[in-house]
């Protein structure tokens, strides 16, 4: 035990929440009755201050008074002088509202007809006000003695004299009621004691205990399982801790340096120094600065040549470190995680679909939601999934928890794309094969200053996930669509893909290409599980048919909702596509004359392969060279060369889990990721092997839906990887994934080249190995022909000698045996 904490003294400074407390407790007693004993206002005597007096003002208490902070009290004047009459007025009509109500005694007794209040900016003494109770006091405050003459009356005494030690007083405690709210909080034994008391038949104290086997094929699964469970008789809760605390003597901050007990403002300004006009001419005529100039005369125009050929200042050491980054260990090599989304909101359980950065503005991506159910499942719940909203939501790096906006559709959304001509219009394809549209011009505000407040073009900073917060709590704004495509002249199955056209062409009805002169993209593409791929037109067509009257009318009478743009008003319920086709594998647009018709038309597609063996759901081109695809499906995938139709330049092996996604590195031409159905990513570098993948690295404990890379900065590049669970993993990509090496380029170009030269050799060995095929059957029917051109005779002259020869191996084999003689004669009978 230690030794005994001294009482604590009666008058020491005090929270502004307790001395609030308090002195309401003064006024009107623990329930709110006045009383008649008034408690001694509290000062800074123990800080060696009697004459100040702490005090809480509110800002209602500023307002009456002028002393608002910042505004009537400055930190070059942080005081203000202030009636007594007018304070005794406020005591007056608020009574123990007031905030002078714990000091009204000084107040009273205050001779003077002005009292000095000062704002404690720094909590000196405790509070965020206090004031002088004495006129001695106010006067030392306004007028200050001059610190010379402190200083010249100190210079007289010795330092002993200077500072005198007072030891502590011990004063009684005076109780403010705090040992009733330790008893109020206090936990004490309310209940009844409970006591258990176990026993045992004497008889059976010692008994030899008998093990037994069991077979185990009478046990269901072979095996028994004694499963632990919580017993809710024997389940305690903790009603009572045990919190220590401990008291220590008060401690007080000192410092060294000077304080400035009355700041001033003040400047000071440095001029360089130069030579007078006299020195000047006496070092212009030194034989020694003459010396001094020719020496190094040649030396500094040899340096100024180097620096004009060569940046003698770079740091050769750092650029090696970069080039010798992208060949790392593997702890550089790795995606590491940055953040993730998920919506919590949305009970029923969804799976991404589809995700797309945004085109301009930084730290905002979009993702697309589908209800996880199968095609029967689907159709036995479509009544319960009509009242559930099928969304397209943006997420921001800022809050990962509160979607921005959410864009709804009448089903579920599987790709979507943002309009290259206006990023504010967007266009997706739902599972019943209809297109939506969406236009987000009123809402670009909105989303624009979520992160950084200004406009589009401006980049901001990405800060790690823990260092982020959310600005507000506001809810999502619900965006309806614009306009949705007609049911019956639509897919017959769910949108797979969905691009829209450049703004340099477009196509008519009958399929012809031509050149799209306003500039704008105005056309879409879709492809969809029924085999069909459609070019549609967001432009009003022009009306065939003159509409009645009546029409017009019940047209008119059509209300539009307030919250939906009339953008895409003319195609609602009413789109068709443009054109249709089927069945394409690979096709050129390029226009050709035809020479029986002389009209231009494009090429039809000629070639079809089987190399997948699964459905293709990934065809991308190379980021960085045009005749370069990849394409994905099933547990393999390919890289194919334009105008190559031998067959792909790389087909990987079949993979241990099926490949469910994949897309290029933006950045490095030899590496692109694909995504597996249990969760794993695979890198592939194409300049370390080519057989499999570089590294598989684990991102979830589910199907991989979809792979979207996206480059901040030069520094930064993440990639968002979304699972068949509905989550949305930003990952950053490391420094060897996202920084080439010096001839990356034409390294990888270097190997498309050597495998098309070996695919052409490959092909010219099957042609040689086809007509060497070709020649050996040719040879057999030959053969053929000879045998059953031969006569009767020849045939029996060979069969007669191949007797012949049967004989004499027979009779070879008898004599080696022992079982005749060589002098012995065997005769055999004619067969």
């Amino acid at each position: 035990m230690g030794p005994k904490p001294s009482p604590k003294p009666s008058k020491q400074p005090k929270s502004p929440k307790n001395v609030k407390r308090e002195a309401k407790k003064g006024a009107h007693g623990k329930k709110g009755f006045p009383v008649a004993e008034e408690e001694e206002p509290i000062n800074m005597e123990s800080m060696g201050h009697p004459e100040i007096y702490p005090l809480v003002l509110t800002t209602k208490t500023q307002e009456i008074f002028n002393c608002r902070i910042d505004e009537d009290i400055t930190d070059e004047e942080p005081y203000k002088l202030i009636k007594k009459e007018t304070i005794l007025e406020d005591l007056r009509n608020r009574a123990a509202v007031s905030d002078f109500y714990p000091v009204k005694k000084i107040i009273r007794e205050y001779p003077g007809d002005e009292i000095v209040l000062v704002y404690d900016k720094d909590f000196k003494y405790g509070l965020n006000f206090y004031i002088i109770g004495t006129e001695e006091g106010k006067e030392n405050y306004l007028n200050p003695p001059d610190i010379a003459e402190e200083l010249d009356e100190n210079k007289e005494l010795s330092p002993e004299d200077l500072y005198v030690y007072q030891p502590p007083i011990s004063k009684p405690w005076i109780s403010l009621g705090s040992e009733k709210e330790i008893e109020e909080e206090s936990v004490k034994d309310s209940g009844r004691q409970i006591t258990y008391m176990i026993s045992r038949k004497r008889s059976e104290f010692g008994a030899p205990v008998t093990f037994s086997d069991q077979n185990a094929s009478s046990v269901k699964d072979a095996y028994i399982e004694c499963t632990a469970y919580p017993d809710k008789n024997f389940t305690l809760k903790q009603l009572e801790k045990d919190v220590a605390m401990q008291v220590i003597p008060q401690v007080k901050d000192m410092s060294t340096q000077t304080k400035w007990t009355y700041p001033k403002n003040a400047t000071t300004q440095y001029y360089p120094r130069e030579f007078s006009e006299e020195e000047k001419e006496i070092l212009g005529q030194s034989k020694s600065v003459a010396d001094f100039l020719n020496s190094v005369y040649t030396s500094v125009e040899i340096a100024l040549q180097q620096n004009e050929l060569l940046n003698t200042f770079v740091d050769d050491w750092k650029f090696l470190a970069e080039e010798e980054g992208t060949f790392g260990d593997k702890t550089d090599t790795h995606l590491k995680e940055y953040q993730s989304f998920t919506d919590l909101h949305n009970l029923i359980e969804k799976t991404v679909t589809c995700v797309c950065w945004h085109p301009t503005i930084y730290g905002l991506i979009i993702v697309s939601v589908a209800v996880r159910l199968s095609y029967e499942d689907r159709v036995h719940f479509s009544g319960k999934l009509l009242l559930q909203p099928s969304l397209i939501l943006f997420w921001s790096f800022s809050d990962p928890i509160h979607p921005q906006l959410m864009l709804e559709s009448p089903d579920d959304i599987f790709c979507f794309k943002f309009c290259p001509s206006d990023p504010n219009i967007i266009a997706g394809g739902c599972i019943n094969g209809q297109i939506i549209m969406w236009d987000i011009t009123a809402h670009a505000e909105r989303i624009e200053n979520i992160k950084s407040g200004s406009s589009r073009s401006k980049k901001v900073s990405l800060k790690p996930m823990f260092l982020l917060e959310p600005e507000n709590n506001k809810e999502a704004m619900y965006v309806r669509h614009c306009a949705v495509s007609s049911i019956e002249h639509g897919h017959r199955k769910v949108i797979t893909d969905i691009h829209w056209l450049p703004d340099t062409f477009e196509v008519n009805r009958m399929g012809s290409v031509f050149e799209n002169r306003s500039g704008i993209c105005c056309q879409l593409i879709t492809c969809s599980a029924d085999c069909t791929i459609c070019f549609w037109d967001i432009r009003p067509m022009k009306p065939t048919t003159t509409t009645q009257p009546t029409e017009k009318k019940k047209e008119e009478s059509i209300e539009i909702p307030f919250d939906v743009p009339p953008t895409f008003l003319h195609l609602d319920l009413s789109w068709k596509p443009l054109a249709r086709e089927g069945e394409v594998m690979y096709t050129d647009w390029r226009l050709e004359r035809d020479p029986d018709t002389g009209r231009l038309i494009s090429k039809k597609p000629v070639n079809l392969y089987a190399i997948h063996d699964g459905a293709v759901h990934t065809v991308q081109r190379s980021p960085f060279y045009n005749d370069i695809i990849l394409t994905i499906g099933g547990w393999n995938l390919a890289i194919w060369k334009e105008d190559i139709m031998t067959g792909p330049l790389l087909q990987s092996c079949c993979a241990p889990k099926k490949y469910t996604s994949g897309h290029w590195s933006l950045t490095r031409p030899g590496v692109f990721y694909i995504g597996r159905e249990d969760g794993n990513i695979d890198i592939w570098d194409l300049l370390e092997k080519t057989h499999e993948p570089a590294q598989t690295q684990s991102i979830c404990l589910t199907m991989i839906t979809y792979i979207k890379p996206w480059t901040y900065s030069a520094k930064q590049q993440f990639i968002a990887i979304a699972d068949y669970y509905g989550t949305l993993h930003i990952l950053e990509i490391p420094w060897t994934l996202s920084h080439p090496s010096t001839n990356e380029l034409s390294s990888v170009n270097y190997y498309f080249e050597r495998e098309l030269k070996h695919l052409e050799y490959v092909q010219q060995r099957k042609s040689i190995r086809e007509a060497e095929k070709r020649e050996m059957e040719l040879e057999m029917e030959k053969k053929k022909i000879k045998i059953y051109q031969k006569s009767k005779e020849q045939m029996e002259a060979e069969l007669k000698l191949d007797y012949e020869n049967y004989l004499e191996l027979e009779k070879a084999v008898l004599i080696n045996l022992g079982l005749v003689k060589v002098t012995e004669k065997v005769s055999y009978m004619d067969v």
